[in-house]
């Protein structure tokens, strides 16, 4: 099987004046479909910045990033752009909803890139907010909704357009313990259904939920493994 993801050597320096930052100096990793991997490390680590070039918001200043078969290291923002809206769905930790739009046009809004009729975007919006829990809030702007119902509005822009990857930076950083395992539970079935998971985290007990760890320091993989000691959600504590 062909990996998803395979990056080769990848590195990401800056110029800041006369002092160069390596942020990133060489990181190798294959991530299959299907995966759910936690990226980790404390600040400085290159965790960031590696994610950011997963999510083809950046590219690497050395080595090949392989998405889904295509070499994206080199490609033009334009194409980056068409990579990101085809292939990546982002779930952050602010949410980055639009706050004069309802929760339904929030999550069709990539489908108005991707050239999809309004009748349709609506469609696919509303299917996909009442397979987070949310069918009953469609309506709602993102003042109107708990932080726990804006990030469930997220995760279901991040899914309407059936991305290769989902990738959640800090998904439970702006939420309390309870909503963070409601959250947890909802990215657990998403995985369940099939999806490829990247979830960025410095949360050790959200890491936990993820089967593979990767953890980041100065600018390498300094760990890479199968998390033997799986979290679950209790089901019975999830509330929609």
């Amino acid at each position: 099987m062909e990996p998803l993801i395979t990056i080769k050597d990848i590195g990401r320096k800056y110029v800041i004046g006369t002092e160069i930052i390596h942020a990133i100096k060489s990181v190798s990793l294959t991530i299959n479909k299907g995966e759910f991997v936690a990226l980790m490390g404390p600040s400085g680590s290159g965790k960031s910045t590696l994610m950011n070039i997963l999510g083809c918001l950046d590219t690497p200043t050395k080595g090949d990033y392989i998405l889904n078969g295509i070499n994206v290291s080199q490609m033009t923002e334009n194409q980056l752009a068409e990579v990101r809206n085809s292939e990546i769905g982002f779930v952050f930790q602010t949410f980055n909803l639009l706050p004069r739009n309802s929760a339904l046009d929030n999550v069709a809004l990539p489908l108005v890139y991707a050239g999809v009729s309004k009748e349709q975007r609506q469609e696919r919006a509303r299917q996909t907010l009442e397979n987070v829990g949310l069918g009953h809030r469609v309506d709602h702007r993102p003042n109107e909704l708990s932080g726990g119902q804006r990030q469930r509005v997220a995760v279901a822009r991040a899914l309407i357009n059936n991305p290769s990857i989902i990738l959640a930076d800090e998904p439970t950083g702006n939420l309390d313990t309870k909503t963070s395992i409601e959250i947890m539970g909802l990215i657990e079935d998403i995985h369940d259904k099939g999806n490829t998971i990247i979830l960025v985290t410095h949360e050790e007990d959200i890491a936990q939920h993820a089967h593979r760890i990767v953890r980041m320091r100065d600018g390498l993989v300094e760990n890479d493994y199968v998390n033997p000691n799986i979290q679950r959600v209790d089901r019975t504590s999830v509330t929609l």
